[in-house]
C-alpha cells in the first residue's frame, strides 16, 4: 500500500503547476475561440464575400495559405509544410518558456497569447491546407491584410513582450541609477 502512494505522489508531481495549467487553460480558450470563430466564417459566408460592419471593418472570408501577410502565398504547396514545422517548433518552445518563466505573470501572459495564436493558425493550416482570415479593416482606399483570432492573439502578445522588455529595462535603468 505505501508503495501506491509514492507511486501517486511521484506521478502528481510531474503534473503542470497550477499557474501554468492556469496559462495552459487560457491558451486553450483562445484557441476554441479562434476556431469557433473559423468555423462560423466558413460557414456564414461564400469566398470573399464582404460585409461592413462599421465604416473602416468589414468581414470577409479569405484563404491564406502562407504565413503573415501571405508572405509565401504563392508557393506550390511546399510552404504549408514548412510553415506548419515552424509553428510546431513555436510551440514546444513558447510551452517550455511558460513552464521556465510562470512567475513572470506579463511576460507569461504574453507567450500565451503567442502560443495561442500559433496553435490555431497550425490547427488550420494542417487540416485545411489554408488559414482562415475574415476580419478586414480599410480606411480611404487602403487595405489591412485580413487577419483573425488568433493572429489578433499572436499581435497582442508580441506588442505585450515589447512592452514587458521596455517596464524590465527602465527598472534596471532605475535601479542602477541608486
Amino acid at each position: 500500500m505505501q508503495t501506491i502512494r509514492i507511486s501517486a505522489l511521484a506521478a502528481c508531481q510531474t503534473w503542470p503547476r497550477p499557474r501554468v495549467a492556469r496559462w495552459l487553460g487560457l491558451a486553450a480558450l483562445i484557441v476554441i475561440l479562434d476556431q469557433v470563430t473559423k468555423w462560423w466564417v466558413e460557414l456564414t459566408f461564400d469566398f470573399a464575400e464582404r460585409i461592413p460592419v462599421l465604416p473602416v471593418f468589414d468581414l470577409t472570408l479569405v484563404y491564406n495559405t502562407g504565413a503573415a501577410f501571405s508572405f509565401l502565398a504563392g508557393g506550390s504547396g511546399w510552404q504549408r509544410w514548412l510553415l506548419a514545422s515552424i509553428a510546431v517548433i513555436a510551440i514546444i518552445v513558447i510551452s517550455w518558456m511558460i513552464r521556465r518563466y510562470q512567475d513572470q505573470t506579463r511576460f507569461v501572459l504574453a507567450l500565451t497569447l503567442i502560443l495561442a495564436g500559433a496553435i490555431g493558425n497550425l490547427i488550420d493550416r494542417i487540416l485545411l491546407g489554408h488559414v482562415i482570415d475574415f476580419l478586414l479593416l480599410h480606411w480611404r482606399g487602403w487595405y489591412y491584410p485580413a487577419f483573425n483570432v488568433a493572429d489578433m492573439s499572436i499581435t497582442f502578445g508580441a506588442i505585450l513582450i515589447i512592452y514587458d522588455e521596455w517596464v524590465r529595462w527602465r527598472q534596471q535603468k532605475d535601479s542602477d541609477r541608486q
